[in-house]
């Protein structure tokens, strides 16, 4: 550690010094010591976890006490304040995780409980020594509340179609958290967005609060660009992450303590879970999350190596009363889709097949639809213009009046349903023919008045000669007004009804020699 002879007016200095920016160098000539002795100092500091502004308000005794730099404990009463020291640890690291708790304040609690106990850098080196011991290294400490690292195990778990005896392979989704390392394990179909999302929601409610922060592993579905320092989020987990009132902080690339948590909490369920599983048979997804759900409670209840506390109980009590309250709702999956508002003020979504209204001042304008289950949003430059309840019927039109110009004209009673309701009473060819018409992305006036046009001449040339001539349209694939005008009015419909009686005539001639004939 640093040098004895630093008393705490050097060391207020020391800590003025960084705290106005100065390099180790500097500080080093400054007071005429060598940087060795900057560095080790400025360890301590860095180690107390108390930021400059604070330590230079302490009182010059307690400055000399916090950096005590003797290693050695005290030989007259080396074994029980040796024996009081290790057995303060577990307390210590335990605590160390709950939101603003540092190293110094629970070294106060120390001092308190044990006045003769050792000074505050031997507390923090006898610490990182016991934490080494049983670790193996100095582990990160995470705050209570904070971080739930997600990432999805390499090795996939399958179930069995029921009907086809095929294996299907399912993904297998993992979560911890950071303080408690409290686990969550299910599978799914995909990592596509609507799995990956739901497994993330799932997760939440399994953990009755949300973190602070998630914590993903560069997936795909949760960020659509890396980056170092602004990684691109994807559009959907973005607005999940702001529903329930979270962030999302990307993994950064090629930094393995980023994700070591998560990282290992997938290879034990490769022991716990996966290996357990290897020789059962799942026939639904449901039935082997039941199977994982049931070996995730053992997981959270056994107790850690060299622990006497399990994950379930360090959960309980640090972390479960840190987490933010769920919301009230679930999150509803959204559909993005950039769209044209059209000269008739509407905007199609394919999907469904069906149009939504928005005011005419938009006409041209590019907009962003956003569908949920039950609603349809729709803004232009951030701003929501409209919003409707969501269809689910091909070719409708939800439409609001007042989107609607003063001269629009048509007629109100006009719909999809209404002509289509119309063209099955004529005949099934008749029905299909006006769905493709409805079906052509064209203005709702042109293609109303199209079909209008066309079931019209049913009282001139009667339901058969239009249900065959319709039927004779879409054996070419002409789809329009003109198409079965022409077919009408050259008769043509006439030869589809003469081509069915030749072929029926041929079909049954007790005369007509088959292929076995000639065989």
């Amino acid at each position: 550690m640093a040098n004895k002879s630093i008393g705490s007016i050097m060391i207020r200095e020391i800590i003025r010094m960084k705290a106005n920016g100065l390099s180790n160098s500097q500080i080093s000539k400054s007071i005429g010591k060598s940087r060795t002795t900057i560095v080790k100092y400025l360890g301590v500091i860095e180690t107390s976890g108390i930021c400059l502004k604070e330590l230079l308000e302490l009182k010059e005794n307690y400055l000399s006490e916090l950096f005590e730099v003797s290693n050695e404990l005290n030989p007259a009463n080396r074994e029980q304040i040796h024996k009081d020291l290790y057995s303060f640890f577990p307390y210590l690291e335990k605590e160390l995780k709950r939101v603003g708790v540092t190293r110094h304040i629970l070294w106060g609690e120390y001092k308190t409980k044990h006045p003769q106990g050792v000074m505050y850098s031997q507390f923090c080196e006898h610490y990182k020594k016991w934490n080494q011991k049983s670790q193996g290294y100095m582990p990160t400490t995470h705050k209570a509340g904070e971080k739930l690292f997600i990432d999805y195990a390499g090795k996939k778990l399958h179930i069995i179609d029921r009907e086809t005896g095929e294996i299907k392979p399912v993904e297998v989704f993992v979560a911890t958290l950071g303080a408690s390392q409290y686990t969550y394990v299910e599978a799914s179909f995909s990592q596509q967005i609507p799995d990956f999302i739901g497994s993330v929601q799932n997760c939440l409610h399994y953990l009755g609060g949300v973190p602070a922060c998630i914590i993903p592993n560069n997936l795909k579905s949760a960020v659509t660009k890396s980056n170092k320092y602004e990684p691109h989020i994807n559009e959907q987990f973005a607005c999940f992450a702001s529903h329930y009132d979270t962030s999302i902080m990307p993994a950064r690339a090629l930094k393995p303590k980023d994700k070591s948590l998560v990282e290992g909490a997938v290879n034990i369920t490769y022991t716990r879970i996966h290996a357990v599983l290897r020789d059962k048979e799942f026939y639904g997804i449901a039935e082997l999350n039941l199977a994982i759900k049931e070996l995730l409670l053992i997981y959270n209840q056994t107790p850690f190596q060299k622990k006497q506390h399990s994950r379930t109980a360090l959960f309980l009590e640090i972390e479960k009363d840190a987490l933010k309250p769920l919301p009230l709702e679930k999150y509803e999956l959204r559909d993005y889709k950039m769209a044209t508002v059209q000269k008739n003020c509407h905007v199609y979504y394919s999907s469904d097949k069906n149009y939504y209204s928005v005011p005419n001042a938009y006409i041209g304008k590019k907009v962003k639809m956003i569908l949920t289950q039950s609603v349809v949003e729709i803004y232009h430059n951030q701003s929501r213009i409209a919003l409707h309840p969501r269809s689910r019927k091909r070719y409708h039109y939800v439409t609001l009046k007042e989107h609607m110009p003063v001269n629009h004209t048509y007629n109100a009673d006009w719909s999809s349903e209404y002509f289509i309701s119309w063209a099955q009473k004529i005949g099934a060819s008749t029905k299909e023919y006006i769905e493709k018409i409805l079906d052509k992305k064209q203005y709702p006036e042109q293609s109303y008045k199209s079909c209008m046009g066309i079931l019209a001449m049913a009282t001139k040339t009667g339901k058969e000669r239009l249900n065959n001539a319709c039927k004779r349209a879409l054996s070419y694939d002409a789809v329009s007004y003109n198409s079965i005008k022409n077919i009408l009015e050259r008769g043509l419909d006439k030869e589809e009804e003469q081509l069915d009686l030749f072929n029926v005539s041929i079909s049954n001639h007790d005369n007509i020699r088959g292929s076995k004939y000639y065989a």
